[in-house]
């Protein structure tokens, strides 16, 4: 029974993942809403470390609550699922410094997409908020999950208490 309830929870993890995986790529290169149909003539990029998120902060008030929440936090936030569901998808990917760099490597295929197709514009600030939520993600899993495994240990002494009895 617990196998197979292992099973399903994995199943629908995967089903999940893929789920905010299509979310995250229409967000990142078709959203209306974020000026994603609009194909740019030039390469635009930013190669300036924390140079848009310095102009983000500055410019806060000219540019609105709504553009920078979205600019900064959104980078940061979109990503700590992705932090979350790589370790608990797979149990090889379990280490900080590697779900850190997964995320890393995949915010970078997703920038040079987006400046290939010119869907949007190449940021390594992007790459630094993304990054950072993924490793996020990756804490956020590792509290909850030692959190189920001190549950499951609980568990596991009290059925061994009460065989007992």
């Amino acid at each position: 029974m617990k196998n197979k309830s292992e099973k399903l929870i994995k199943a629908l993890a995967w089903i999940i993942f893929t789920i905010y995986i299509i979310m995250l790529f229409y967000f990142m290169f078709f959203s209306e809403r974020y000026g994603r149909t609009i194909i740019h003539s030039d390469y635009n990029y930013n190669l300036e470390l924390l140079r848009e998120i310095k102009r983000f902060w500055n410019y806060r008030e000219l540019l609105g609550l709504e553009s920078v929440v979205v600019n900064l936090a959104g980078n940061v936030a979109g990503f700590i699922p992705f932090g979350i569901m790589i370790p608990f998808l797979s149990k090889k990917r379990r280490n900080f410094f590697l779900v850190t760099l997964l995320t890393l490597e995949f915010s970078l295929l997703i920038e040079v997409t987006q400046l290939v197709t010119k869907a949007g514009s190449f940021d390594v600030d992007d790459l630094l908020l993304n990054t950072l939520g993924g490793s996020i993600g990756y804490m956020v899993f590792g509290i909850v999950n030692s959190f189920c495994k001190r549950w499951r240990k609980k568990d596991a002494k009290k059925e061994k208490e009460d065989i007992y009895r």
